[in-house]
């Protein structure tokens, strides 16, 4: 079912005979340079073996990389905007350039299939292209004056150096989200990537080595309690952008705010879809199974809890074991291949732990539920769950796996309620064709985003983010941009003369 995996070299980039991964670790400040910390194992998730060996970067490095981020920022905030936006344009090109060299490594370190990888590798490109322009026509608004012969100015301004910190499921998506509007507002970036996709990073480390000034882009290699920490409490960076989880979040939430440093934070979920009795139960099926094992479940707003109106219940739960059983699991190079690999053994392990308490608790596995037959790496059949409650950490903790539980309600308030029960407030689907139940969920679930009849789909032109313990981060559209720039009031009195309540003589 597996079959032989691709083998393909971990780099396609400028390296020469005889140069290994390791020996152009680092972008600091311009320059590559070989990380001076311990190695780094990066392993293939479909084969369980190692790929390559990475240098990490030392503390003295990460401060190269901080300092001449400063240095540059200047000089990058500075510049003309049209600067800005052609370096935002060379990226774009460069990325579409070199398509399938992106394609081919983010598919050895995520697991995911290389066709759905060819299609972001397509979106990131017109991420840049997006903010390139969008750039050009948003730096801020003038305000109502208080007075005639006055100007208020409200200018949109870098922070200055973001720190970015990138988690493994989505490495360059999730990278260019915060990347892109960064660099179009004049901010300049120090990027850490997460341990299992650094070659994938370090691949567009050559792209913005290409096509960024030195110190614009800097990326340094290391683990989140060395690399990860230096970065988010150095008093060279200026925001902390991350995607990762609400436990790691909340951590670098508390650090930043003792820094008074704000924190861009998107964190996880566990998304809900509500499916009512006016829907074709086959097609919600269909859109329900999509949602719950995209990229193996490994999605952030992966849907992780369905309610299903009981009068169309069977029908339903019949569809979706028969999509479910359907399902291609195998190699991630096989343009046949729907469902790859999870991303590392601890995840897969967390996953098997909720089901087998789940099922302790009286749950139902209907299809699914166990590791293919002579597969290697960290392969887990998508799972299809019943008789589940709202008591079972299954329904109640993230679960980033493969794993779709399914409950029946028979009112819209027991559907609402039971949606709501959870901290996270990252989306949620519904499908229905009725109006007012749309209405509903947009009014009362407080949640980013509510998807209806189309679920887990990102609008480039729209933003993205949670609320709760999913974070307060907004990337994507306008709002994405304004992010990375905080609110500068110009209060400007054309003429300098006297107000009748300054001090002095005449007063």
């Amino acid at each position: 079912m597996l079959g032989t995996l691709r083998r393909v070299g971990p780099w396609t980039g400028r390296m020469t005979d005889g140069e290994n991964v390791a020996d152009r670790l680092q972008l600091i400040d311009g320059s590559f340079e070989a990380g001076a910390g311990s190695p780094l194992v990066v392993v293939d998730p479909a084969t369980g073996t190692e790929i390559d060996q990475v240098a990490t970067a030392s503390r003295e490095q990460v401060d190269r990389a901080v300092a001449g981020a400063r240095r540059a920022q200047k000089l990058w905030w500075g510049a003309a905007q049209q600067e800005r936006s052609d370096a935002m344009h060379a990226i774009a090109a460069e990325i579409r350039r070199r398509t399938d060299d992106i394609a081919d490594i983010v598919t050895r370190e995520t697991g995911r299939p290389y066709s759905r990888n060819l299609l972001y590798v397509d979106m990131i490109s017109n991420l840049f292209r997006q903010y390139a322009e969008l750039s050009r026509v948003h730096g801020g608004r003038v305000a109502p004056s208080n007075d005639p012969g006055q100007l208020s100015l409200v200018l949109r301004v870098p922070y200055g150096v973001v720190a970015t910190l990138v988690p493994w499921n989505y490495p360059l998506l999730l990278l260019a989200f915060k990347v892109a509007p960064a660099l179009a507002t004049g901010n300049t970036v120090v990027i850490k990537p997460a341990s299992e996709t650094a070659l994938t990073t370090l691949v567009l480390a050559e792209v913005f080595h290409a096509t960024t000034p030195p110190g614009v882009v800097n990326v340094v290699v290391g683990s989140g309690s060395t690399v990860g920490e230096q970065l988010v409490s150095h008093p060279g960076t200026d925001m902390v952008a991350f995607t990762g989880s609400t436990e790691v979040g909340i951590r670098i939430g508390e650090v930043c705010a003792r820094m008074t440093k704000p924190a861009h934070l998107e964190l996880g979920g566990k998304d809900p879809a509500i499916v009512f009795g006016d829907v074709d139960p086959e097609l919600a099926a269909r859109a329900v199974v999509w949602a719950s094992f995209l990229n193996a479940g490994q999605v952030c707003t992966s849907t992780e809890r369905v309610y299903v109106h009981d009068s169309i219940y069977d029908g339903f739960l019949e569809a979706v074991a028969e999509i479910t059983s359907g399902l291609r699991v195998g190699n991630p190079f096989d343009s046949a291949t729907q469902i790859g690999p999870m991303r590392n053994e601890s995840a897969r392990e967390k996953v098997l732990a909720q089901l087998g308490e789940a099922e302790k608790a009286g749950a139902k596995i209907v299809v699914g539920g166990d590791i293919p037959e002579g597969s290697t790496g960290f392969y887990l059949r998508p799972t299809v769950v019943v008789d589940v409650t709202h008591e079972m950490s299954l329904m109640q903790e993230e679960t980033f796996g493969p794993v779709l539980p399914i409950m029946r309600f028979r009112e819209p308030d027991e559907a609402f309620a039971l949606a709501a029960d959870t901290p996270y407030g990252l989306g949620a689907s519904i499908y229905t064709h009725d109006a007012g139940l749309v209405g509903r969920a947009y009014e009362q679930l407080q949640v980013g985003t509510v998807w209806v009849n189309d679920p887990v789909v990102d609008n480039l032109a729209a933003p993205f983010g949670g609320m709760r313990a999913s974070g307060n981060a907004r990337e994507l559209g306008l709002e994405g941009m304004e992010s990375f720039t905080a609110a500068r009031h110009v209060h400007w009195n054309l003429d300098l003369h006297n107000k009748p309540w300054w001090y002095g003589k005449d007063n």
